[in-house]
Protein backbone atom coordinates (compact mmCIF):
# COMPACT_ATOMS: atom_id res chain seq x y z
CA UNK A 1 0.00 0.00 0.00
CA UNK A 2 1.41 3.55 -1.15
CA UNK A 3 2.42 5.93 1.88
CA UNK A 4 0.57 9.22 2.12
CA UNK A 5 2.97 11.94 2.83
CA UNK A 6 1.43 15.39 3.79
CA UNK A 7 3.08 18.80 5.40
CA UNK A 8 2.51 20.33 8.18
CA UNK A 9 2.88 23.66 8.00
CA UNK A 10 1.04 24.88 11.47
CA UNK A 11 1.31 24.15 14.64
CA UNK A 12 -2.34 23.31 15.30
CA UNK A 13 -2.53 20.06 17.69
CA UNK A 14 -6.19 20.48 19.23
CA UNK A 15 -8.87 21.12 16.77
CA UNK A 16 -12.82 22.18 17.57
CA UNK A 17 -15.68 21.56 15.83
CA UNK A 18 -19.46 22.38 16.29
CA UNK A 19 -22.88 22.58 14.45
CA UNK A 20 -24.77 26.21 14.17
CA UNK A 21 -27.55 27.41 13.20
CA UNK A 22 -30.25 25.36 11.45
CA UNK A 23 -29.96 21.85 11.24
CA UNK A 24 -29.39 20.15 8.42
CA UNK A 25 -28.95 16.10 6.98
CA UNK A 26 -25.51 15.62 7.02
CA UNK A 27 -23.92 17.39 9.63
CA UNK A 28 -23.07 14.21 11.52
CA UNK A 29 -21.31 12.93 8.24
CA UNK A 30 -19.58 16.42 8.49
CA UNK A 31 -18.51 15.61 12.38
CA UNK A 32 -17.19 12.43 11.51
CA UNK A 33 -15.01 13.18 8.78
CA UNK A 34 -13.41 16.11 10.98
CA UNK A 35 -12.66 13.89 14.28
CA UNK A 36 -11.36 11.35 11.91
CA UNK A 37 -9.32 13.29 9.74
CA UNK A 38 -7.67 15.44 12.51
CA UNK A 39 -6.99 12.25 14.26
CA UNK A 40 -5.22 10.68 10.98
CA UNK A 41 -3.10 14.15 10.59
CA UNK A 42 -2.20 13.36 14.20
CA UNK A 43 -4.38 16.32 16.24
CA UNK A 44 -6.69 15.77 18.89
CA UNK A 45 -10.50 16.76 18.22
CA UNK A 46 -12.56 18.62 20.98
CA UNK A 47 -16.47 18.71 19.97
CA UNK A 48 -18.38 21.64 21.26
CA UNK A 49 -22.53 21.15 21.88
CA UNK A 50 -24.99 23.69 21.08
CA UNK A 51 -23.15 25.71 18.73
CA UNK A 52 -21.61 29.20 19.90
CA UNK A 53 -23.59 28.73 23.50
CA UNK A 54 -21.14 25.90 24.21
CA UNK A 55 -17.88 28.12 23.33
CA UNK A 56 -19.11 30.72 25.70
CA UNK A 57 -20.56 28.60 28.09
CA UNK A 58 -17.69 25.73 28.01
CA UNK A 59 -19.52 22.87 26.51
CA UNK A 60 -16.51 21.04 25.31
CA UNK A 61 -16.01 16.89 24.92
CA UNK A 62 -13.06 15.27 23.98
CA UNK A 63 -13.63 13.48 21.08
CA UNK A 64 -12.20 9.88 19.79
CA UNK A 65 -12.42 7.79 16.54
CA UNK A 66 -15.07 5.62 18.13
CA UNK A 67 -16.79 8.81 19.28
CA UNK A 68 -18.67 9.22 15.54
CA UNK A 69 -19.13 5.33 14.95
CA UNK A 70 -22.43 4.69 13.30
CA UNK A 71 -22.89 8.77 13.01
CA UNK A 72 -22.95 9.33 9.64
CA UNK A 73 -26.32 7.49 8.53
CA UNK A 74 -27.76 9.51 11.34
CA UNK A 75 -29.63 13.02 10.80
CA UNK A 76 -29.47 16.14 12.81
CA UNK A 77 -26.22 16.78 14.97
CA UNK A 78 -24.74 14.73 17.51
CA UNK A 79 -23.41 17.87 18.81
CA UNK A 80 -26.58 20.03 19.12
CA UNK A 81 -27.24 23.20 17.54
CA UNK A 82 -28.87 26.36 18.47
CA UNK A 83 -29.04 30.24 18.00
CA UNK A 84 -27.01 32.65 20.42
CA UNK A 85 -27.83 35.85 19.58
CA UNK A 86 -25.23 36.95 22.23
CA UNK A 87 -22.44 36.43 20.13
CA UNK A 88 -23.09 39.45 18.03
CA UNK A 89 -21.39 41.07 21.41
CA UNK A 90 -17.69 41.48 21.05
CA UNK A 91 -17.25 40.87 24.78
CA UNK A 92 -19.19 37.77 23.98
CA UNK A 93 -16.76 36.68 21.46
CA UNK A 94 -13.85 37.64 23.54
CA UNK A 95 -15.13 34.82 26.08
CA UNK A 96 -15.34 32.38 23.97
CA UNK A 97 -11.89 33.19 22.16
CA UNK A 98 -10.68 33.27 26.07
CA UNK A 99 -12.33 29.35 26.77
CA UNK A 100 -10.81 27.79 23.72
CA UNK A 101 -7.55 28.82 24.59
CA UNK A 102 -7.48 27.83 28.29
CA UNK A 103 -8.67 24.15 26.78
CA UNK A 104 -5.96 24.14 24.70
CA UNK A 105 -8.12 24.72 21.26
CA UNK A 106 -5.79 25.82 18.23
CA UNK A 107 -8.31 26.15 15.97
CA UNK A 108 -12.07 25.48 14.80
CA UNK A 109 -14.13 24.53 12.27
CA UNK A 110 -17.43 25.80 12.18
CA UNK A 111 -20.42 23.74 10.35
CA UNK A 112 -23.66 26.10 9.52
CA UNK A 113 -24.64 28.46 7.22
CA UNK A 114 -24.19 32.00 6.34
CA UNK A 115 -25.15 33.44 9.87
CA UNK A 116 -22.81 30.63 11.63
CA UNK A 117 -20.03 32.19 9.07
CA UNK A 118 -20.40 35.66 9.93
CA UNK A 119 -19.37 35.17 14.23
CA UNK A 120 -16.77 32.75 12.87
CA UNK A 121 -15.75 35.98 10.54
CA UNK A 122 -15.32 37.72 13.80
CA UNK A 123 -13.33 35.14 15.40
CA UNK A 124 -10.69 35.45 13.04
CA UNK A 125 -10.60 39.42 12.25
CA UNK A 126 -10.94 40.17 15.87
CA UNK A 127 -8.83 38.06 17.78
CA UNK A 128 -7.18 36.22 14.68
CA UNK A 129 -8.18 32.64 15.29
CA UNK A 130 -7.86 30.12 12.97
CA UNK A 131 -11.26 28.95 11.44
CA UNK A 132 -12.56 27.33 8.63
CA UNK A 133 -16.16 26.88 7.82
CA UNK A 134 -18.00 23.98 5.89
CA UNK A 135 -21.75 24.58 4.26
CA UNK A 136 -24.62 23.24 5.93
CA UNK A 137 -27.84 24.49 5.13
CA UNK A 138 -30.82 22.48 3.33
CA UNK A 139 -31.50 26.09 1.28
CA UNK A 140 -28.11 25.24 -0.62
CA UNK A 141 -27.94 29.42 -1.38
CA UNK A 142 -24.28 29.99 0.16
CA UNK A 143 -22.00 31.70 -2.18
CA UNK A 144 -18.85 29.68 -3.02
CA UNK A 145 -20.07 25.52 -3.21
CA UNK A 146 -22.32 23.86 -5.85
CA UNK A 147 -24.27 22.06 -2.65
CA UNK A 148 -24.62 22.50 0.67
CA UNK A 149 -25.02 19.52 3.27
CA UNK A 150 -28.35 18.54 3.79
CA UNK A 151 -30.20 20.06 0.25
CA UNK A 152 -30.38 16.66 -1.57
CA UNK A 153 -32.17 15.14 1.41
CA UNK A 154 -34.37 17.91 1.61
CA UNK A 155 -35.43 17.65 -1.72
CA UNK A 156 -35.58 13.94 -1.87
CA UNK A 157 -38.06 14.40 1.56
CA UNK A 158 -40.24 17.25 -0.80
CA UNK A 159 -40.41 15.06 -3.75
CA UNK A 160 -41.30 12.02 -1.82
CA UNK A 161 -44.31 13.82 0.16
CA UNK A 162 -45.52 15.85 -3.34
CA UNK A 163 -45.61 12.52 -4.72
CA UNK A 164 -48.02 11.10 -2.05
CA UNK A 165 -50.21 14.25 -2.48
CA UNK A 166 -50.26 13.99 -5.95
CA UNK A 167 -52.81 10.66 -5.76
CA UNK A 168 -54.75 12.47 -3.60
CA UNK A 169 -55.00 15.34 -5.86
CA UNK A 170 -56.04 12.96 -8.40
CA UNK A 171 -58.44 11.44 -6.64
CA UNK A 172 -60.04 14.62 -5.61
CA UNK A 173 -59.93 16.47 -8.51
CA UNK A 174 -58.07 19.22 -6.32
CA UNK A 175 -55.46 21.68 -6.72
CA UNK A 176 -53.01 21.47 -3.72
CA UNK A 177 -50.60 24.32 -3.06
CA UNK A 178 -47.33 22.83 -1.29
CA UNK A 179 -45.38 25.18 0.63
CA UNK A 180 -41.75 24.32 0.76
CA UNK A 181 -38.55 25.91 2.98
CA UNK A 182 -36.82 28.79 1.01
CA UNK A 183 -37.45 31.75 2.96
CA UNK A 184 -34.67 33.48 0.43
CA UNK A 185 -33.85 31.33 -2.38
CA UNK A 186 -35.79 28.88 -4.36
CA UNK A 187 -33.71 26.11 -4.59
CA UNK A 188 -35.47 23.81 -2.76
CA UNK A 189 -38.70 24.72 -4.77
CA UNK A 190 -37.01 24.37 -8.14
CA UNK A 191 -35.87 21.55 -7.95
CA UNK A 192 -39.00 19.75 -6.08
CA UNK A 193 -41.17 21.21 -8.96
CA UNK A 194 -38.95 19.82 -11.55
CA UNK A 195 -38.40 16.56 -10.06
CA UNK A 196 -42.53 15.97 -9.66
CA UNK A 197 -43.54 17.54 -12.54
CA UNK A 198 -45.82 20.22 -10.83
CA UNK A 199 -47.49 22.59 -12.62
CA UNK A 200 -46.17 25.77 -11.42
CA UNK A 201 -43.31 27.31 -9.16
CA UNK A 202 -43.24 30.43 -6.88
CA UNK A 203 -40.07 31.30 -5.60
CA UNK A 204 -38.53 34.35 -4.14
CA UNK A 205 -36.36 35.38 -7.13
CA UNK A 206 -39.20 36.19 -9.50
CA UNK A 207 -42.52 37.73 -9.30
CA UNK A 208 -45.28 36.06 -8.50
CA UNK A 209 -48.76 37.50 -10.96
CA UNK A 210 -51.59 35.48 -9.00
CA UNK A 211 -53.71 36.61 -12.91
CA UNK A 212 -51.49 34.65 -14.59
CA UNK A 213 -51.48 31.74 -12.32
CA UNK A 214 -55.27 31.50 -12.61
CA UNK A 215 -55.04 32.01 -16.16
CA UNK A 216 -53.05 28.99 -16.54
CA UNK A 217 -54.52 27.00 -14.08
CA UNK A 218 -57.81 27.54 -15.80
CA UNK A 219 -56.57 26.55 -19.38
CA UNK A 220 -55.16 23.52 -17.59
CA UNK A 221 -58.73 23.12 -16.31
CA UNK A 222 -59.96 23.54 -20.68
CA UNK A 223 -57.04 20.55 -21.41
CA UNK A 224 -59.37 18.16 -19.01
CA UNK A 225 -56.44 18.40 -16.07
CA UNK A 226 -58.38 18.13 -13.05
CA UNK A 227 -56.01 18.37 -11.07
CA UNK A 228 -52.47 20.26 -9.97
CA UNK A 229 -49.80 21.05 -7.97
CA UNK A 230 -47.85 24.18 -7.23
CA UNK A 231 -44.83 24.57 -5.18
CA UNK A 232 -44.34 27.39 -3.42
CA UNK A 233 -41.12 28.57 -1.61
CA UNK A 234 -41.97 30.07 1.62
CA UNK A 235 -40.28 33.03 1.09
CA UNK A 236 -42.43 34.15 -1.96
CA UNK A 237 -43.27 37.97 -2.48
CA UNK A 238 -46.91 37.22 -2.91
CA UNK A 239 -46.68 35.24 0.02
CA UNK A 240 -46.67 31.61 1.65
CA UNK A 241 -48.75 28.71 0.49
CA UNK A 242 -51.70 29.89 2.54
CA UNK A 243 -51.95 33.28 1.44
CA UNK A 244 -51.48 32.41 -2.55
CA UNK A 245 -53.96 29.16 -2.44
CA UNK A 246 -56.60 32.05 -1.32
CA UNK A 247 -55.82 35.03 -3.60
CA UNK A 248 -56.40 31.97 -6.21
CA UNK A 249 -59.56 31.01 -4.47
CA UNK A 250 -61.20 34.15 -4.80
CA UNK A 251 -60.66 34.66 -8.41
CA UNK A 252 -61.69 30.49 -9.24
CA UNK A 253 -64.15 29.75 -6.58
CA UNK A 254 -65.30 26.50 -8.09
CA UNK A 255 -61.67 25.26 -7.63
CA UNK A 256 -61.21 22.82 -5.13
CA UNK A 257 -57.61 23.95 -3.23
CA UNK A 258 -55.65 22.86 -0.23
CA UNK A 259 -52.36 23.60 1.26
CA UNK A 260 -49.88 21.89 2.71
CA UNK A 261 -46.81 22.93 4.33
CA UNK A 262 -43.79 20.47 4.58
CA UNK A 263 -42.46 22.81 7.28
CA UNK A 264 -39.26 21.11 9.57
CA UNK A 265 -39.98 17.42 8.31
CA UNK A 266 -37.61 18.72 5.41
CA UNK A 267 -34.58 19.35 7.80
CA UNK A 268 -34.96 15.66 9.32
CA UNK A 269 -34.14 12.17 8.11
CA UNK A 270 -31.44 10.21 7.26
CA UNK A 271 -29.33 11.93 4.54
CA UNK A 272 -28.56 10.78 1.29
CA UNK A 273 -25.83 8.95 -0.17
CA UNK A 274 -24.48 12.46 -2.14
CA UNK A 275 -24.94 14.41 1.34
CA UNK A 276 -22.89 11.64 3.19
CA UNK A 277 -20.11 12.52 0.41
CA UNK A 278 -20.42 15.58 -0.08
CA UNK A 279 -20.05 16.53 3.71
CA UNK A 280 -17.12 13.42 3.86
CA UNK A 281 -15.26 15.54 1.83
CA UNK A 282 -15.87 18.90 3.02
CA UNK A 283 -15.10 17.76 6.32
CA UNK A 284 -11.53 16.62 5.60
CA UNK A 285 -11.14 19.72 3.68
CA UNK A 286 -11.59 21.57 6.71
CA UNK A 287 -9.56 20.23 8.82
CA UNK A 288 -6.72 20.07 5.60
CA UNK A 289 -7.04 23.73 4.96
CA UNK A 290 -6.31 24.30 8.46
CA UNK A 291 -3.61 22.14 8.61
CA UNK A 292 -2.35 24.23 5.21
CA UNK A 293 -2.32 27.46 7.41
CA UNK A 294 -5.59 29.02 5.86
CA UNK A 295 -8.18 30.49 7.94
CA UNK A 296 -11.24 32.95 7.16
CA UNK A 297 -12.17 30.41 4.72
CA UNK A 298 -15.49 28.27 3.63
CA UNK A 299 -14.71 25.07 2.42
CA UNK A 300 -16.98 24.58 -0.97
CA UNK A 301 -17.33 21.91 -3.97
CA UNK A 302 -17.11 23.26 -7.27
CA UNK A 303 -17.34 21.20 -10.13
CA UNK A 304 -16.71 18.05 -7.62
CA UNK A 305 -13.49 20.06 -6.85
CA UNK A 306 -12.42 21.49 -3.50
CA UNK A 307 -12.47 25.15 -3.19
CA UNK A 308 -12.02 28.01 -0.83
CA UNK A 309 -13.87 30.93 -0.13
CA UNK A 310 -13.44 33.79 1.82
CA UNK A 311 -15.70 34.50 4.96
CA UNK A 312 -16.65 38.11 3.77
CA UNK A 313 -17.17 36.76 0.10
CA UNK A 314 -19.51 34.05 1.09
CA UNK A 315 -21.30 35.74 3.91
CA UNK A 316 -22.05 39.18 1.31
CA UNK A 317 -23.70 37.03 -1.84
CA UNK A 318 -25.93 34.11 -2.23
CA UNK A 319 -25.97 31.25 -4.37
CA UNK A 320 -28.58 32.23 -7.39
CA UNK A 321 -31.29 29.58 -9.34
CA UNK A 322 -30.86 29.19 -12.83
CA UNK A 323 -32.68 30.91 -14.96
CA UNK A 324 -32.84 28.14 -17.67
CA UNK A 325 -33.99 25.56 -15.33
CA UNK A 326 -37.01 27.71 -13.93
CA UNK A 327 -37.64 28.39 -17.39
CA UNK A 328 -37.62 24.15 -17.89
CA UNK A 329 -39.67 23.91 -15.15
CA UNK A 330 -42.50 26.32 -16.70
CA UNK A 331 -41.75 24.35 -20.31
CA UNK A 332 -42.36 21.19 -19.18
CA UNK A 333 -45.61 21.65 -17.32
CA UNK A 334 -47.59 22.18 -19.87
Amino acid sequence: MPKIYFKMESRIRRIGVLTSGGDAPGMNAAIRAVVRSAIFYHCEVVGIRKGYTGLVERQFMGMQSHSVSKIISQGGTILKSSRCPEFNDPHVRKVAVENMREAGIDALVVIGGDGSFRGANDLVKEFDFPVVGVPGTIDNDIYGTDYTIGFDTAINTALEAVDKLRDTADSHNMVFFVEVMGRDAGFIALHTAIGTGAEAVLVPEYPTNIKKLCDYLLNERRKNKTSGIVIVAEGDEAGGAMEIAAQVKRRLPDYETRVTTLGHIQRGGSPSCADRVRASILGHGAVKALLDGRKGVMVGLINDKIEYTAFDLACSRHNEINKYWYDIARILSI
